[in-house]
């Protein structure tokens, strides 16, 4: 399979290659590829370095083995909202194999760590623990962040997966924000009747993401 990773430090996207029983990139023995695309079908899978990181440094904090079957997940595939960090692939649905009150413990922790940009309350997965390292800010209240020409990531991978999947086009999903990217961002636009701007905002996102979601 192959594994696309933002490089949140360094600023570019990488690519690796990995057999589903290998680590993930960043993840220094504690999640294999396999794991972290966990029930999804594809053989292309995204998150960025800064996600890594805060699940190898979680992991140890936890200082013991964290169920997580439901982490990545591409928007066709659906399961989750229409913009969802889970198919940025920086969320991570973890601890269902623990009791209440341990899970109420890890969710504890993962807001006393820092490591995580957000952390569910307890009422709203009670019979999980969801924390993510989202990037933002979100271009809605949340969700996504905006994205133009000359962005990269792990969002203009969603948005070139949305695109292929909504316009039939063939854009290549290697997370770089281009001109044939925005060309069909433009063309979006103009068929579903906003500013063809080539911007991808609140408007744009929530339009995209509402036809794509499940439509794999």
């Amino acid at each position: 399979m192959t594994v696309l990773v933002h490089n949140t430090q360094l600023g570019r996207m990488e690519r690796f290659g990995r057999d589903p029983r290998e680590p993930m990139p960043y993840a220094d023995e504690t999640m294999t590829a396999g794991e972290f695309r966990g029930r999804s079908l594809s053989n292309l899978v995204w998150t960025t370095s800064q996600a890594m990181q805060s699940w190898v440094a979680f992991r140890r904090l936890w200082s013991s083995p964290i169920y997580a079957p439901y982490i990545f997940k591409r928007i066709g595939e659906g399961g989750h909202a229409a913009q969802s960090q889970h198919y940025a692939g920086t969320a991570f649905d973890v601890g269902q194999n623990l009791t209440n009150a341990r899970r109420a413990l890890m969710r504890q922790l993962a807001t006393r760590s820092g490591l995580w940009s957000y952390v569910e309350p307890a009422y709203l997965t009670p019979t999980w623990v969801h924390f993510d390292r989202r990037l933002g800010p979100p271009a809605c209240d949340a969700g996504y962040p905006l994205q133009r020409q000359g962005c990269i990531g792990v969002y203009v991978c969603i948005l070139q997966d949305a695109l292929n999947l909504v316009t039939g086009s063939d854009l290549e999903l290697d997370g770089i924000f281009g001109y044939a990217t925005c060309e069909q961002v433009r063309a979006f636009q103009a068929l579903n009747r906003l500013t063809a701007d080539g911007v991808v905002g609140c408007s744009t996102w929530t339009a995209l993401t509402n036809q794509a979601v499940g439509q794999g």
